[in-house]
């Protein structure tokens, strides 16, 4: 325990106090005392912290006195000293030797001497972070008298603890106490303590020649108190009127500062203003002093009632909260700067203290004392103002939009505060994208979360930003990277079923410690912050989208999609549209879905479709649309293909209803590519069989003319879908999914997709009119189908009874009878003739069914030319590439005007 003893921090102090002052251990009890107040307080001298700085001022130093290998020696123990980090402050340890070298007997005119360490001059203000200010040089505080007062409350005397107390004038403190350093005895005081290093700092008497040696001072006590100081004075000569006396008015002040109502002071509730009544006797010069003054105590009440209100309100959250932390300890600093000025004023009083002394408070004086504080405390009251009605991310927001100012001592104050304010949205900035986890009980934080959406809709519905929460030294897109990594680890969990554990997809996870570790991590935005937040975005999105390729194949099932349901698997389609043909061709009312699936499963094992996988071609299904009076099975058939679990995700249910409007324009027109098909293959094989039927040259002329121009129209429709639609919109999708770098990438992508195909195909609300002349050629293709087999059905007919005919007549001459009778002949001329008759009409019928279609495809044509869309408009030149319809519509000649409006357009 003794050895203990003699390493204990007071031990230790009370033996530097005998080496310094060279007395032994009963004579150093003033000096001991005053070290440890000295110690205990935050003491910060007001030079600039250079620890080279003062290395060469104690080179210097060395030099001075003819010790130069000491120098060399000294320098290159302090170059060994930087390589090593066995000690954080250097600085104060060299700032401590320089101080220690100098003689205490000399006056020394350089600040931060060995003196000033025991004799401080009065603090302008108490700060909760770091701020020097120099002290004006009309302050002229005797520091012999301080001794004095130091020696009378040595031993009762307490610190305030404030940290920026070690402020001296631009020349420096005065000499140092002598009774600290020549060992003068010290009258022991039984006064209560009172105060801080404020009291030390102040002198007692008004002249530096009024100092008291404390040997020659009458013993403090009932018998020899001091008068106490007067609260009135007499006016100027030839004025008998009495007028408050500025003792009385400092001490009023002290209490405005605090928000107490003094004597002469009081709020004026009206005007929101602390005021003198204008009825008490008082020049002008004291009224405006003390008017200024109390200023303080407005911007006082206004911070604490705002902490006040909101300190118990647990709906202000955690960011108020820390809000309101700040301020209090702001103001804590505040109130140890009144409690000095208290104990001082307390000090004069016991003492006795003359009025308008050089050592007693006095309004200029407290008016000078205060000018930091009081911009301290503005700055507040002007943030409290402008952080009304908000909370949470908004709150810190307007913390920072605050600290953006030219004032280094304003910023530094905004910036301490805000590293506090920003202290709980980092913790729950790091706990969302290293575990997933969002406890945001008060709505603070910029990421929300719906508990009410289901598990299917989690990445698109269930999480959210709440941009006016997303603080504004946080860019949009760190905010939105945020959210899709929180996002991704939670889809990871609850909809791939993923219990990979976080730690294991982001190498490193790190929460912020300390409001001092949010404040410098807030400070490099674009540095550590930005780095962080790229690291877990880039890892987790990776991770996710290797799950989604590899364990529930992604990027097959998109092909998948492009194969069967944009008809891009062209051998299964043609074969499936062969399966289907006689059943497609009855009622809609008489399928039956599974025969449509049997005929499906067949067409998959005859093509090429039967080599994907079993997982693809098992969501691969039939579906039948909702029927209408009139409907056959070609306008109700549709494929389908079921998703579920996190590949639904992508694609959702309004894509699948976008998938299944594409699937059934190209299914409708490759069946008219189907029926234009076998139009072209019936008039190949009736070709030489109605040969023999001059007659009807005519109109199957017509028939081939119209043929032709459907099929060149079909042609270049389908030409156009294939490539300039799917293939070009495909090629584009599936690069961006290869680049993508997260699933919210994939999914714009697909969406930018199915909309580029909707709106292409002519789908789009835009398109509407298009869509209809479009669907109205379809209808007119499948009335020319069954015009020509009606056609073909009769001339059939009509030639299969003219070579009975023939075939009857030639038997009969060969039995050697008459080939035919009159009435036989005149039978078959009759039949033959009212054949003949029914060409024209069907003549008629095909100038009409070919006037109809040439009239939609006009308008059709008119439409495209007009269309926004250049790819509609090429579309347009190719459909007429001989301008075969624009020589029948003159609409279709477009105007020199327009034709030049178009091209600057263009260009």
């Amino acid at each position: 325990m003794a050895a203990l003893d003699q390493k204990s921090p007071n031990v230790l102090l009370q033996s530097l106090c005998c080496r310094i002052t060279g007395k032994s251990e009963a004579d150093v009890a003033h000096q001991f005392q005053y070290a440890v107040r000295v110690i205990g307080s935050n003491y910060a001298p007001t030079i600039e912290r250079d620890e080279f700085l003062v290395s060469e001022k104690i080179k210097k130093e060395l030099l001075k006195q003819r010790r130069e290998a000491d120098a060399a020696l000294f320098s290159e123990l302090h170059r060994k000293l930087q390589t090593q980090g066995v000690l954080k402050h250097r600085w104060s340890i060299l700032y401590l030797l320089l101080s220690l070298c100098e003689d205490p007997r000399k006056p020394s005119s350089r600040v931060g001497s060995y003196g000033a360490v025991f004799a401080q001059a009065l603090p302008c203000d108490a700060h909760s972070t770091p701020f020097y200010y120099a002290r004006p040089q009309s302050l002229s505080l005797s520091y012999p008298e301080r001794s004095v007062l130091a020696a009378h409350n040595a031993s009762t005397m307490g610190t305030s603890g404030i940290s920026s107390l070690g402020v001296y004038p631009v020349n420096g403190p005065g000499p140092s106490p002598q009774s600290l350093l020549t060992g003068s005895g010290a009258q022991p005081v039984t006064d209560p303590a009172r105060g801080s290093r404020l009291a030390w700092a102040l002198p007692v008497s008004g002249s530096p020649s009024g100092a008291v040696p404390p040997t020659s001072r009458p013993p403090v006590g009932p018998a020899s108190a001091p008068p106490a100081r007067p609260l009135h004075r007499q006016r100027r000569d030839g004025d008998g009127s009495a007028e408050i006396s500025e003792a009385a008015l400092v001490r009023d002040i002290l209490y405005v500062f605090q928000g107490i109502d003094g004597k002469f002071i009081k709020m004026c509730a009206p005007e929101n203003c602390y005021k003198i009544d204008s009825k008490v006797p008082l020049c002008k010069s004291l009224r405006d002093t003390s008017s200024r003054l109390a200023e303080l105590g407005w911007l006082h009440n206004k911070v604490r009632k705002y902490t006040d209100s909101r300190s118990l309100d647990r709906a202000f959250g955690l960011v108020g909260q820390s809000f309101c932390a700040s301020l209090h300890q702001e103001l804590k600093e505040y109130y140890r700067l009144l409690s000095v000025l208290h104990a001082q004023l307390q000090v004069e009083d016991d003492q006795g203290v003359n009025v308008g002394g050089d050592s007693t408070l006095t309004l200029r004086r407290l008016l000078v004392w205060t000018y930091d504080p009081k911009i301290r405390l503005k700055t507040l009251a002007a943030l409290v103002d402008y952080c009304q009605g908000r909370k949470g991310g908004e709150l810190a927001s307007a913390v920072h939009a605050y600290g953006k100012t030219g004032d280094p001592h304003m910023r530094a104050l905004v910036q301490h505060i805000l590293g506090l304010v920003s202290h709980p949205i980092l913790n729950f900035l790091y706990r969302w994208i290293y575990d997933g986890e969002l406890e945001d009980t008060y709505h603070e934080f910029f990421v929300a979360s719906d508990p009410t959406v289901k598990t299917d809709r989690l990445w698109h519905d269930k999480y959210s930003l709440r941009k006016s929460m997303i603080p504004s030294f946080i860019t949009m897109d760190q905010a939105r990277k945020v959210l899709l990594i929180g996002k991704s680890i939670n889809f990871l969990h609850q909809v791939c079923h993923d219990r990979t554990p976080p730690g294991k997809i982001l190498p490193t996870s790190k929460s912020t410690d300390s409001p001092k570790d949010a404040a410098e991590l807030f400070t490099d935005l674009e540095g550590a912050f930005q780095s962080k937040i790229d690291a877990a975005y880039f890892e987790t999105s990776k991770y996710l989208l290797d799950v989604l390729n590899k364990n529930y194949q992604l990027l097959d099932h998109l092909q998948a999609m492009r194969r069967y349901l944009l008809l891009g698997q062209g051998d299964f389609i043609r074969h499936l549209m062969d399966l289907l043909k006689p059943e497609l061709a009855r009622a809609a009312t008489t399928l039956y879905q599974h025969n449509l699936t049997g005929i499906l499963e067949t067409a998959v094992r005859a093509t090429n479709a039967q080599f994907d996988s079993p997982e693809i071609l098992k969501r691969l299904d039939v579906r039948l649309l909702e029927v209408s009076p009139g409907d056959t099975g070609w306008d109700v058939f549709s494929l389908d293909y079921h998703v579920d679990g996190p590949i639904a995700t992508v694609f959702t249910r309004e894509c699948m209803s976008h998938y299944l409007r594409v699937f059934n324009f190209l299914w409708r027109a490759k069946r008219m590519e189907y029926i234009l098909t076998d139009i072209w293959k019936s008039q190949m094989c009736n070709a030489k069989l109605l040969k023999s039927m001059p007659e009807l040259s005519g109109v199957l002329h017509q028939c081939h003319v119209l043929a032709s121009e459907m099929v060149h129209f079909i042609h270049q429709m389908q030409y156009y879908i294939t490539f300039e639609v799917l293939e070009c919109s495909w090629d584009e999708l599936w690069n961006k999914v290869q680049q993508a770098q997260d699933l919210d990438h994939i999914i714009a992508a697909h969406d930018v997709f199915l909309d580029t195909i909707i709106s292409r195909c002519l789908l789009d609300s835009n398109s509407r009119s298009l869509l209809n002349q479009l669907r109205a050629v379809f209808d007119q293709i499948i009335e020319f189908q069954n015009a020509q087999d009606t056609l073909y059905r009769s001339a059939l007919e009509e030639l299969q009874l003219r070579v009975q005919y023939e075939d009857n007549k030639r038997q009969r001459e060969q039995e050697g009878e008459w080939g035919v009778t009159a009435e036989q002949e005149a039978t078959e001329n009759k039949r033959v003739q009212e054949f003949k008759d029914t060409i024209p009409k069907m003549c008629s019928q095909l100038r009409l069914l070919t006037h109809f279609y040439q009239g939609i495809v006009q308008e059709f044509l008119r439409l495209l030319m007009t269309s926004s869309d250049e790819s509609l408009q090429f579309l347009s030149f190719r459909l007429d590439f001989n301008e075969h319809y624009k020589a029948r519509d003159p609409r279709l000649r477009p105007s020199l005007g327009a034709t030049r409006g178009r091209r600057s357009s263009n260009i």
